[in-house]
């Protein structure tokens, strides 16, 4: 039997199994790889300013929802908002109806802040909800804009 030599091309050189990556097909992918997190990160970094918005519309929403119950039932505006999720009647409130919260809690905007309740309202509303928005200050653009249970000007 003939012992096993390494296999020669027609040229005579001997061939060699490539073993791993070279350096430059390891750098073309990071790159690859980096270049492709940079547009994800753009994509997402956004997002989720968007997202703070829309979950403090929607919980603002809620609010008033619970507002107008209170309102229905008991004939009279909650003159503030731990009223609603209190676990015994408002002294202002008739003791007919037999007494559940609104709410099982009380919840704040997206930035983790109470919502500010104004009894009355402004502009003619009966009362306003509002978020101060990302700066939790008066006014403000962008995602610092107020968010209002109500049109606003």
């Amino acid at each position: 039997m003939i012992p096993r030599t390494r296999c020669c091309d027609a040229r005579g050189f001997a061939r060699q199994r490539r073993a791993g990556f070279t350096l430059v097909e390891m750098m073309v992918v990071i790159v690859i790889i980096g270049i492709l997190a940079a547009i994800v990160i753009v994509n997402i970094a956004g997002k989720s300013d968007d997202a703070k918005v829309k979950a403090t519309t929607a919980i603002i929403k809620q609010v008033a929802s619970a507002v107008e119950m209170f309102k229905m039932r008991h004939n009279v505006y909650p003159q503030n908002l731990d009223d609603l999720a209190g676990p015994a009647a408002p002294s202002y409130v008739e003791g007919s109806v037999k007494w559940e919260p609104f709410l099982t809690e009380l919840p704040r905007d997206a930035w983790g802040r109470p919502f500010v309740y104004r009894l009355p309202g402004s502009d003619s509303f009966s009362y306003d909800i509002v978020s101060l928005g990302e700066d939790g200050k008066d006014g403000g653009e962008g995602y610092a804009v107020d968010l209002w249970n109500h049109a606003h000007k």
